[in-house]
């Protein structure tokens, strides 16, 4: 009895209002709030936060918080709710029978102008336009699995600096009224490391959203970043993008969407018919995020020079240089892969292209070199990536692989050209955009090689190639 009449009474004595008291525990897993952390939450002013105020702000933060893994990870519920949001505010109208035709109509074409220069497998393929919130109901997975390393590493690089530098200034070097007296800075930033992990993968899940979505808004076809964002046998082309890229480039929309459809059907068939380049590509996306160092030295000078009670400060020094990443030797190797896959596979797509088109589209050399500026000047993917994880996916050295494929396709015709796709091992590194002619010097090489082992092979099994047959019965 006496204890229901004490219930209502908690947030007095706690000196907290009700609902921010309900926020953290939701933050804690439900369990009750230390005392050193309600006495600091007291240092901080938040017992006097307008109670309206509170009301807004805290279901802003349990919506977000819902659901967050105490690891860090992102949360793609949370980034696809933001990236839908973000796609609405721009205004994203749902495709029509007809818009959805044309698309169909367009990628039945492309494939089989591409069939006349590539047997690259193509079974299936089927064109679709999509919605911008289409396409990010379809790619936040893949998203989330790319920068879930970093979120995660941010996180405890955040947390560990943020526990030493409290650890090394003591009770005393803090602002007055921040902890209470006699606690240890340190061991209360270990009671509050899992509310902080979360509050990290949250804010990265926030921040995915928020890309992601810019992204929808700006993409012309479903795998233009070069990622294979749309597994087959989706061929995706987003209708309003390409509208406005014809416009700017003053060429008529049916050619410029025939143009993309033929892009994108070449990339799709080519992660479709080569099982092994999608996992090199998203390994090398991932090897380089999960090794990115974060500058905790940053980190720590950055706290020392801000107070911690000032919460734009606090903002403005995490937008900033504290998480600037600092490769490793592991994250050199993966970003050359990374880099040479996104060349080859945009000058591949572009070789082939050229072919398909070049007989049936009156402006398919301005429309090739408008895509080719728009890839190699820094497209909407570099600045989703450069934001999230530091890493451009830009093709920087596409015109080199392109001149790769020309000269494979010159020496040995297509089949030389796609047989570069064959097998790992064979595939051009980087170094071989800087020699092109050389590896194809080793190619013809190594096929020659080939030919005569085959014909000596065959001449055994037919009884034709020993001199020891006998020379009758």
């Amino acid at each position: 009895m006496t204890d229901s009449h004490d219930l209502p009474d908690e947030p007095e004595d706690s000196g907290l209002p009700p609902g921010l008291e309900e926020v953290l525990r939701g933050l804690t897993g439900g369990r009750e709030l230390d005392p050193q952390m309600l006495e600091m939450m007291r240092g901080m002013g938040l017992d006097q936060v307008d109670p309206q105020m509170l009301q807004m702000v805290a279901g802003q933060v349990q919506a977000m918080f819902a659901g967050a893994d105490e690891s860090g990870a992102v949360d793609a519920t949370v980034a696809t709710d933001i990236a839908r949001k973000t796609v609405a505010a721009q205004g994203d109208p749902s495709v029509g029978a007809a818009t959805a035709n044309d698309a169909r109509q367009a990628v039945d074409v492309a494939n089989l102008w591409l069939d006349a220069v590539t047997d690259l497998d193509h079974s299936g393929l089927v064109g679709r336009a999509w919605s911008r919130s289409e396409w990010v109901e379809a790619t936040v997975p893949v998203w989330c699995e790319l920068v879930d390393p970093i979120a995660v590493g941010v996180g405890d690089a955040m947390g560990n600096a943020l526990t030493k530098q409290l650890g090394s200034l003591g009770e005393a070097g803090l602002p007055e009224g921040l902890v209470p007296p006699g606690t240890n800075p340190a061991a209360m930033m270990g009671e509050m490391a899992p509310m902080l992990r979360r509050m990290q993968g949250s804010m990265f899940s926030v921040q995915l959203g928020q890309a992601v979505g810019a992204l929808a808004g700006e993409i012309l076809t479903g795998g233009e970043v070069s990622l294979p964002l749309v597994p087959a046998p989706d061929v995706v082309l987003m209708p309003d993008a390409i509208a406005l890229f014809a416009q700017g480039l003053e060429i008529d929309e049916p050619q410029t969407r025939l143009h993309l459809a033929v892009r994108e059907s070449a990339r799709t068939r080519l992660f479709h018919a080569v099982p092994w380049l999608a996992p090199q590509l998203l390994s090398a996306v991932q090897d380089y995020a999960r090794d990115t160092t974060i500058d905790t030295d940053a980190i720590e000078e950055g706290l020392r020079s801000i107070d911690p009670t000032d919460a734009e400060a606090m903002q403005q020094a995490l937008a900033g240089r504290l998480f600037a990443p600092q490769q490793s030797a592991n994250q050199k190797a993966a970003l050359s892969r990374l880099e040479t896959l996104l060349a080859l596979i945009e000058g591949w797509v572009d070789v082939v292209t050229a072919a398909a088109v070049g007989p049936h589209l009156p402006q398919a050399n301005a429309l090739g070199e408008a895509v080719r500026r728009r890839r190699a000047s820094g497209g909407p993917a570099e600045k989703t990536f450069a934001a999230l994880v530091g890493l451009e996916l830009r093709p920087r050295r596409l015109r080199d692989a392109a001149n790769l494929f020309a000269a494979l396709e010159s020496s040995g015709g297509s089949a030389a050209r796609d047989g570069a796709w064959a097998h790992p091992d064979m595939a051009p590194a980087a170094g071989d955009l800087d020699d092109p002619l050389g590896y194809v010097e080793r190619q013809q090489a190594a096929a020659a090689g080939r030919d005569d082992f085959d014909a000596e092979l065959d001449a055994f099994l037919s009884g034709d190639g020993g001199d020891d047959e006998p020379s009758g019965a």
